[in-house]
């Protein structure tokens, strides 16, 4: 059994997420940490809401709000969503807690201390028409590089070398499309270059296990080669205040919001340890080297995961170039992978709140079924290829895969068993064909188990669902609705399909929670094999105001392989595991798209 941290993109709370957002990091995280506990991991899944940076501003003042009441608005609809998805977190936290502040202030010291900060005047982009910094991300023009034409002012997407918004050409704000004015100001720069060839190394350990996609790590080496230092202040007033004398006491100073979210991961890991009653738990994810962490995100945070973070991490450490001494938080682990998917459009156009190109994961949980959207993200996302959400897609794979198939399964399973016994038969004497069957179920816990493990969700589900249509295949042949005058072989079919459902319930039961539970409860079981999350208004740990927070036990899961059916257990009548949806909902969809 391993350590598994499973860390999380964290939502950014400027708004509601769409389904692109939750896509990339939400249900893949969760399909992953739901079979790692099943596979006998002790797993530690964290995140939270990312709550910092000039966006906040701006969105408090478009919708006349402080930050603090924006950013507690949208940390609840955040965490409303995620637990309506299932998704299974440890803990879903925020970046605005003192404990976040009190992790960050003390890796920022760490790394200062080191040596890995220097202080370095440079060009801040200032918006002329209100005199508020503009983030990076907030200023688009032409690449100096490679001359892509919507380059952003932290990067290029399309050569992936890192940028700063003054090097853009013909640079324009993405909120009003002026021309920024570039002042100086003096910031501390994390010294990438001092700690360039510790993540060479690291990366190219990485590549020499084979494991990371093969996009992910090519993009990850191609941001090294253009490495220089990078600014990890803002002239900002909403943030965590640099920790040094002559600058803490400045409001204008404060962290660069993507040194302190990255950060996220190991404090929401402190303060689950606090929350847990053992304060130094965390350190079996953190300080143990044979532990394993994940990190779960979209191809555009990549960067921030494969060179800020272990460039910090390596910092803290002192493991770069300048040598430096361990802290209080001892010696922290690199990242095991970063499993980072591509980008999810809709309907063949990328997703737009401004322009309405959009569904939000409050209305679509709203009109239709969350296992149906985990099974689209799980068998047509992106996860090494971007993909494109269309309704038509959608309705499609719902009404031919899951109610056609694994809900049909299910369903005259039941019903068989209902009507000719009641309860789960006994099992009689065994053909060539039912041994068959059985097999074949049975070897997709293996087939499925290494797909997940690996992060080949979608080849993961396919293996499952061709299991499904074997299993379809036996019942029709077998046709238990004519053995009128042999109740023993009309039992034992019954019960090796049912058998064959148990099984495939488990097995699907990463991806299809909420139904797991209801077909576990419909063959007599208690309808808790798949744990759900829950929200809880928590105190804060150190005085300030309380929040909500996402958190579940989830110890008790069923081990990931076959569990033999109970004889005489009740069999209900069932109803419809999924909902068949109208091909009128197609049209009805896109007219709100206004297309």
């Amino acid at each position: 059994m391993s350590k598994v941290l499973a860390a999380v993109a964290w939502p950014y709370a400027n708004g509601p997420r769409h389904i692109g957002h939750v896509a990339g990091f939400g249900v893949p995280s969760d399909v992953f940490s739901r079979y790692m506990r099943m596979a006998g991991h002790d797993v530690l899944m964290v995140s939270g809401s990312d709550e910092h940076g000039t966006p906040i501003l701006i969105a408090a003042d478009e919708a006349g709000l402080t930050p603090q009441q924006l950013v507690d608005q949208n940390h609840r609809l955040i965490i409303n969503d995620l637990v309506a998805l299932g998704c299974t977190y440890d803990l879903y936290t925020r970046t605005s807690t003192p404990n976040h502040h009190a992790v960050v202030q003390e890796l920022f010291k760490g790394v200062y201390e080191n040596g890995y900060f220097v202080e370095q005047t440079s060009k801040g982009a200032i918006s002329p028409s209100t005199g508020r910094t503009l983030p990076d991300r907030y200023i688009e023009g032409t690449c100096p590089i490679c001359g892509y034409d919507g380059a952003r002012g932290d990067q290029c997407d399309n050569c992936g070398n890192q940028l700063d918004p003054a090097d853009l050409i013909n640079p324009k704000s993405k909120i009003n499309g002026e021309t920024p004015e570039f002042i100086e100001t003096q910031h501390f720069f994390l010294d990438l270059p001092a700690l360039a060839d510790a993540l060479h190394a690291w990366l190219d350990e990485r590549e020499a296990e084979g494991l990371w996609r093969p996009n992910v790590i090519k993009f990850s080496q191609n941001i090294l080669k253009e490495i220089r230092p990078r600014a990890m202040t803002r002239d900002i007033d909403w943030g965590i205040a640099v920790p040094l004398d002559g600058w803490r006491e400045n409001p204008t100073k404060k962290l660069y919001v993507w040194f302190d979210a990255v950060i996220g991961y190991l404090s929401a890991s402190i303060e689950w340890a606090r929350r847990s009653g053992n304060p130094e738990t965390w350190r079996d994810w953190w300080n143990d080297p044979e532990a394993l962490s994940y990190y779960f995100m979209g191809k555009d945070n990549i960067t921030f995961h494969s060179q800020i973070w272990p460039a910090e991490l390596l910092a803290y450490n002192g493991k770069g170039s300048r040598g430096g001494a361990s802290h209080k938080l001892g010696q922290l682990n690199l990242p095991t992978e970063v499993v980072s998917s591509e980008y999810l459009t809709m309907e063949g156009k990328k997703f737009s709140s401004s322009r309405k190109i959009v569904i939000y994961v409050r209305d679509l949980l709203d009109r239709y079924q969350a296992d149906a959207f985990r099974y689209f993200v799980a068998s047509a996302g992106p996860e090494s290829n971007d993909s494109d959400f269309t309704w038509a897609e959608f309705v499609r794979r719902t009404n031919d895969e899951l109610v056609a198939g694994w809900g049909n399964l299910v369903n005259r399973t039941a019903n068989l068993i209902h009507k000719n016994f009641g309860e789960i038969p006994a099992l009689g004497a065994l053909t060539d064909v039912d041994h068959a069957v059985l097999d074949t179920v049975d070897r997709a816990f293996e087939t499925v188990g290494s797909h997940l493990a690996n992060h080949r969700q979608k080849q993961a589900v396919f293996d499952a669902m061709r299991a499904v249509g074997e299993t379809n295949k036996y019942i029709a042949d077998q046709e238990p609705w004519k053995i009128k005058d042999d109740p023993e072989r009309l039992g034992t079919v019954l019960h090796v399909v049912a058998q064959c459902v148990a099984d495939l319930n488990l097995i699907l039961s990463p991806f299809l929670p909420h139904s797991a539970n209801a077909i576990d409860a419909v063959f007599g079981g208690a309808g808790t094999i798949a744990p759900m999350p829950q929200i809880v208004e928590a105190d804060d740990l150190d005085g300030g105001a309380g929040y909500p927070i996402i958190t579940g036990s989830y110890a008790g899961v069923p081990t990931w392989e076959r569990h033999l059916i109970t004889v005489g257990a009740p069999v209900a009548k069932p109803e419809p595991v999924f909902t068949k949806l109208d091909v009128a909902v197609i049209d009805e969809e896109l007219a709100r798209l206004g297309q």
